[in-house]
């Protein structure tokens, strides 16, 4: 949905004699009043702004929030005694900033792995086992949407259709990830597009967006008793123990098929590339096991093949840049002597199984949100925010040396809890830099790219952009000008990696400069 405004229109305010629930008894701060106050929003879901607007987030005891969207909080500063003197009264809309910059961050890292990666292995996905840069992304994704959901289901008036919208705006996050990662675009490089509907791959990023949006937003609509005013730790606990056991199960779920499930031989059809002819062989894969967390036999990748079917999978995952699969290891490269089959066996990362641990992401940052939503003092949320990152940082560790290795592949507990405990420091430290600090200039571009995040996303980390700007060229498919100016930065820097790293850069830069424009004209491209 486009929409641009060129005039806000501020919403009436409607006051209600409402007692203000305090947490002074337990945490010794002051309760935001988002708890306490009657909610404007319409079904339960927030009704999203023309123009989202930037402020400051040092409140003080006497400002009642009244509503909120999407990353976005209203205000209005007077006294408790003026409470119910004021009967009608403008409020601004407000934009909680650190989400946008966090959301930007999210992008601009998505751009940079995905295409300095080849050049800088140490900066692509992990080809198994451990944890890169690269390997961040995808729970930052998670993590702020799980935060946003919190902002936005804070109030829930009608249950059926705040559902609704969650269903449909499901099926859309997951229809753009098939349009986009499907299959049906080829990528920079390659001048042509469409798919194969018989080997059409089903899941992707977005894909896996839209189940954690979907499951953390589904329980916080019908799983939350939002009829309990949160006043002592036990109303805490009433209110949201029945999403806990929920998403205690989600992991229970995942841990026992992970873990349990019982992993038969199977075979797979490849073309034989390496032969005189490209005959399509038969490659047999032994396994018969339980609890495998190696690449051929895990549980995450039967799943996906007894559901989703081989030809519908990822055809190039990352294990193929292990040891045992890439003589440039951990970069792509040819196969080993000796190699095993399963080398070029398909393998989806973002699969079915997985996504179960992922949408767990969601929920650690609805966590995160609802202190934003609960807590009013800006020192408490980024206190509580520290101490169950580093919680979550300490239990992946434990983890990890207890026998659950990281794997992003599979989405192992450990890696979640590590991911999502770095993204709670990382969301801590920009909320302080750009909230509370308000040191807003230096992040003005990842601000605006993550306000138009999902037009970024598509139109450069899917390569969308560039392979429309290289279908221009000048006699041959080469002499494009996307190729032309990467090797222009080669060319001065004397490096093809650090003049790859350089374009890319620009890249980046061009695209926050583009995110602005869009926000100057008040443009904003959602779901």
């Amino acid at each position: 949905m486009i929409r641009a405004s060129a005039q806000i229109q501020e919403p009436h305010l409607r006051m209600k004699n409402t007692k203000i629930a305090s947490w002074e008894t337990w945490t010794g701060t002051k309760t935001s009043s988002w708890e306490e106050m009657p909610s404007e929003v319409d079904d339960g879901v927030a009704e999203e702004q023309g123009r989202p607007l930037i402020i400051n987030h040092d409140f003080d005891s006497s400002i009642h929030i009244l509503h909120q969207n999407e990353d976005t909080i209203s205000s209005l500063p007077f006294s408790h005694t003026d409470t119910l003197s004021l009967p009608s009264l403008s409020v601004p809309n407000q934009r909680l900033a650190s989400l946008d910059v966090f959301r930007g961050l999210t992008v601009a890292l998505m751009i940079l792995v995905d295409n300095v990666g080849r050049e800088f292995p140490s900066l692509n996905h992990s080809p198994w086992f451990g944890v890169t840069l690269a390997d961040f992304v995808m729970p930052f994704f998670l993590f702020v949407v799980g935060v946003s959901i919190a902002l936005v289901f804070k109030k829930v008036s009608s249950k059926p259709n705040a559902t609704k919208k969650v269903v449909l705006r499901t099926i859309k996050l997951f229809l753009l990830g098939l349009l986009l990662q499907g299959g049906y675009f080829h990528g920079r490089g390659k001048l042509t597009y469409g798919v194969d509907l018989s080997k059409i791959r089903w899941f992707g990023v977005l894909q896996r967006i839209s189940i954690g949006y979907f499951l953390a937003s589904i329980s916080e609509i019908w799983l939350v008793n939002h009829n309990i005013l949160v006043d002592s730790p036990a109303a805490f606990v009433r209110k949201y123990s029945i999403q806990w056991m929920f998403s205690i199960l989600l992991c229970s779920v995942y841990l026992c098929l992970l873990y349990g499930l019982y992993v038969p031989n199977w075979k797979f059809e490849h073309s034989n590339l390496l032969g005189p002819s490209h005959l399509s062989i038969i490659q047999s894969v032994h396994c018969e096991v339980r609890g495998s967390l190696e690449p051929p036999c895990n549980a995450v990748g039967f799943v996906d093949r007894l559901i989703l079917g081989e030809d519908h999978l990822y055809q190039r995952p990352v294990y193929i840049r292990t040891e045992e699969c890439s003589v440039n290891s951990p970069d792509y490269g040819p196969l080993p002597p000796n190699s095993p089959g399963w080398c070029l066996a398909p393998f989806d990362p973002e699969g079915i199984l997985s996504s179960l641990m992922a949408a767990i992401t969601c929920f650690m940052g609805l966590q995160f949100g609802r202190i934003i939503v609960l807590l009013q003092d800006n020192k408490q949320r980024v206190l509580l925010w520290s101490v169950f990152s580093f919680a979550l940082l300490l239990v992946g560790y434990i983890l990890e040396i207890l026998g659950i290795p990281l794997s992003k592949a599979l989405y192992t507990l450990s890696y979640m809890c590590i991911t999502a405990g770095a993204s709670g420091l990382v969301l801590t430290a920009i909320y302080y830099i750009v909230d509370i600090e308000h040191h807003r200039k230096p992040t003005i571009l990842l601000q605006w790219m993550g306000m138009n995040a999902l037009v970024v996303y598509a139109l450069a980390a899917c390569d969308i952009f560039p392979a429309v700007i290289q279908g221009f060229y000048w006699h041959s498919p080469e002499n494009n000008l996307v190729d032309a100016t990467e090797a222009l930065m080669q060319a001065i820097l004397h490096s093809e990696r650090w003049g790859t790293m350089a374009f890319v850069t620009v890249e980046i830069l061009f695209w926050g400069i583009f995110a602005g424009f869009l926000h100057k004209k008040g443009i904003y491209i959602k779901l």
